[in-house]
């Protein structure tokens, strides 16, 4: 293993480590690892707006949202992934 990966793996150890010593203890009901989505709701619904549609479809639960969520991300990733995987070959191949 060469110097400059030991050194990687290091800082990757400490990115990894400093929010748990910066935020030991404390967790959402303190208001820290809440979601953007939340606040911004919140927000939102401060102003009185009112939305002016309902959705089709709500998922029955949270854990099918978040499901849904990650399989949305994993198609992203994928194609995203094929992009670049497709440009590399062609460049290779030229």
């Amino acid at each position: 293993m060469e110097k400059r990966h030991i050194i990687m793996l290091i800082i990757v150890a400490f990115i990894c480590i400093i929010p748990f010593l910066i935020y030991g203890g404390l967790g959402e009901e303190q208001g820290y690892f809440g979601g953007a989505d939340d606040k911004a709701s919140q927000v939102i619904e401060e102003t009185g707006y009112k939305p002016w549609f309902e959705p089709i479809w709500e998922p029955p639960s949270g854990e099918i949202e978040s499901l849904l969520f990650a399989v949305q991300a994993a198609i992203g990733a994928l194609i995203i992934g094929y992009v670049f995987g497709y440009y590399k070959g062609k460049q290779k191949a030229s």
